[in-house]
C-alpha cells in the first residue's frame, strides 16, 4: 500500500524536506502498522533535521511522536489488535508520515478521556518531563526549581507539574506574552529574560540562596548562567540545545561553584526498557487525566506543510505544544 511522508535526502535547513509518496508494507514479526491522526512537533526533530544529531541512512523520515489506530498487526504481537488507539514517542524515526510501520513494543495504548490530537501532542513533551521532575532530580514539595523556556512545549507541561507536586517554579520566557501563557501554567515567577538577567532575578526571588536545580534544554546561551543559579552541590540538567552546543570548559569550574551536578539525559535512555517506557506513560496519562496537568495545542499546521512548521519553530514564533495534522 501506498503512503505520503515527509522525507529528507540530505541534512540542512527546513527545506529539505519533501513531501513524497511512499510504498508501505505489511507488518513483519513484532511489528504494527499505525495510520496516524496526528504528529507531535518537537524540538529534536531540528536536530535529526540539521544533522546535528546525525542520521545515517539517507533518506530519511523525521520525527519521534504520533497518535493514531492500528492498522495491521504482525506476527507475535498478542497485545494490540487492528482499532486499538495508540501514541508513542521513541525510536525509530519516521513519525511524519500518514501511516508507518513501527515495533509494537514502542507504542502504549491511549486512555479513554484522551483524544488523538491530545496524545500526539504530549508523550514526548510529557514523559520527557516526567524523567526530569520525577527521575533525573526529584522535585519534592518546597523545592525551588529554575525552568527554561517555561513557555514552550515541555516547559508548560513541567510548569504544571513541579507545581502539583509543590514545588515554586521560576521560568525564563522571551516576551511579556510568554510571561502571561507560563504564568496562567502554574510558573509563579516568569523571567522575561530578554530585559532582564535572569541570575540577579533567581538570587533575588530565593534570598540569595540559588536553586537545587536548572532544567535547562537552550544550551550555549544560558549554560553559563544556569550554573551560576545553582546553590551549592546544585544540579543543571541539560536536556537539550536549542541555542546551539555548550561549548567545551574546565570541569574545575563545578568545584569552584559549589561542588555541583551536570547532567546531560535523555528521553530515550531513561525510557530505554519496555517497563520504564509503560511507567513513564502511565504517569503521564495519570497526571492529565486528573486535571493536574492539562495539554493545550497552541499550534496546528497539515502535516505537508513541516518545512513552514520547522521554519516558526526555530524562529521562536510557536508557543506550547504543536502538532502535525494528518
Amino acid at each position: 500500500m501506498n503512503s505520503r511522508a515527509i522525507r529528507a535526502y540530505d541534512t540542512g535547513g527546513p527545506e529539505v524536506m519533501k513531501w513524497e509518496e511512499v510504498e508501505l508494507g505489511e507488518p513483519g514479526p513484532g511489528q504494527i502498522r499505525v495510520r496516524h491522526a496526528a504528529v507531535g512537533l518537537n524540538y529534536i526533530d531540528t536536530y535529526h533535521r540539521s544533522g546535528l544529531y546525525p542520521i545515517a541512512e539517507r533518506p530519511f523520515t523525521p520525527g519521534l511522536e504520533a497518535a493514531g489506530t492500528v492498522e495491521a498487526v504482525g506476527l507475535d504481537v498478542a497485545d494490540l489488535a487492528p482499532g486499538d488507539r495508540v501514541a508513542y514517542a521513541a525510536p525509530p524515526m519516521g513519525a511524519y508520515a500518514e501511516a508507518r510501520l513501527i515495533p509494537a513494543a514502542s507504542v502504549v495504548g491511549i486512555p479513554d478521556g484522551i483524544d488523538d490530537e491530545t496524545a500526539a501532542a504530549m508523550m514526548l513533551k510529557g514523559m520527557t518531563v516526567e524523567y526530569l521532575l520525577n527521575r533525573t532530580c526529584k522535585v519534592k514539595a518546597g523545592d525551588t526549581i529554575l525552568f527554561h523556556a517555561a513557555a514552550g512545549g515541555v516547559g508548560l507541561i513541567a510548569c504544571q507539574w513541579a507545581k502539583a507536586i509543590g514545588a515554586t517554579v521560576i521560568g525564563t520566557v522571551g516576551t511579556d506574552e510568554k510571561a502571561e501563557l507560563a504564568r496562567a501554567h502554574g510558573c509563579d515567577h516568569p523571567i522575561v529574560y530578554t530585559r532582564e538577567n535572569f541570575v540577579e532575578q533567581v538570587w533575588e526571588i530565593t534570598d540569595g540562596n540559588g536553586v537545587p536545580v536548572v532544567y535547562d534544554s537552550v544550551g550555549k546561551t544560558t549554560f553559563a548562567g544556569s550554573i551560576d543559579c545553582l546553590a551549592p552541590r546544585g544540579t543543571l540538567a541539560l536536556f537539550g540545545q536549542s541555542s546551539g552546543p555548550v561549548e567545551s570548559f574546565d570541569p574545575g569550574l563545578l568545584a569552584a561553584k559549589g561542588s555541583l551536578y551536570l547532567t546531560r539525559p535523555s528521553l530515550m535512555t531513561y525510557n530505554a526498557s519496555r517497563a520504564e517506557l509503560v511507567a513513564s506513560a502511565d504517569a503521564l496519562f495519570g497526571m492529565v487525566s486528573e486535571g493536574r496537568v492539562r495539554i493545550e495545542i497552541e499550534n496546528r499546521y497539515p502535516l505537508s506543510e513541516a518545512v513552514t512548521a520547522h521554519r516558526d519553530l526555530e524562529g521562536r514564533k510557536t508557543m506550547g505544544s504543536t502538532v502535525l495534522t494528518v
